[in-house]
């Protein structure tokens, strides 16, 4: 199949999903151009490489063994890294913004929002933390990069020193969703308990347009 056609990585998500349906949430995750074998113990491993490669033996596909690793107890998959203890934000993506310096135009403005965007699981308010780069965004043709984009700019850089690590709660595990609400944006966060201690998995934010922002608070 060429991968140059434009529905070629929805036609081949489609085929492994279907292949791979009764191991894909169990023991498999699969995507158009990553595939994992996971494990919650180690003496399993084998016997769940076991019945992928007889998938693959069944279904004729092909590795790239330069590709391949295993016995992996944590590396970056989907561009986060993926250990033990649970998903911490690529280190690459937080360098990339750290690095930059005050945008001078439209297009480093639009660049540090799509850097955002990446690491915005990690990030609580991340949304109402651009906002001011938002707005920049919308004079395209009067640049203005003024102090208050600086100052958010540079608390935006010291809370990514900090980011926190996302876990995944075990089935029957109770879950908090806490939720914020400003005129311009809401964001939530998902939270499990462990030992005494709330721990993030997940964190949302979105920009109220439009009448969003006109509704009341217990609305939104």
């Amino acid at each position: 199949m060429p991968f140059g056609l434009k529905n070629a990585g929805s036609t081949y998500q489609q085929l492994v999903d279907k292949i791979f349906h009764f191991q894909i949430r169990r023991n498999v995750e699969v995507y158009v151009d990553d595939m994992l074998v996971k494990n919650k113990d180690a003496r399993n491993h084998c016997a769940n490489l076991e019945e992928t490669f007889a998938v693959f033996r069944k279904y004729k596909l092909k590795l790239n063994l330069e590709k391949c690793v295993f016995a992996v107890r944590g590396g970056r998959f989907l561009s986060f890294m993926v250990t033990q203890r649970g998903i911490e934000a690529n280190p690459l993506k937080i360098k990339s913004i750290l690095d930059m310096k005050g945008p001078t135009n439209i297009n480093e403005v639009q660049q540090l929002t799509g850097r955002i965007a990446a690491l915005s699981r990690f990030i609580s308010k991340a949304v109402e933390k651009s906002l001011p780069f938002f707005k920049v965004l919308r004079k395209t043709k009067n640049f203005k990069w003024d102090a208050s984009c600086q100052q958010a700019f540079e608390e935006l850089k010291k809370s990514l020193a900090g980011l926190p690590l996302l876990v995944k709660p075990a089935q029957g595990d109770t879950l908090y969703l806490y939720l914020s609400v400003t005129p311009q944006a809401i964001g939530s966060v998902l939270v499990c308990e462990e030992e005494g201690k709330q721990l993030p998995i997940y964190y949302f934010s979105k920009v109220l347009n439009g009448a969003e922002s006109w509704n009341a608070p217990i609305k939104k």
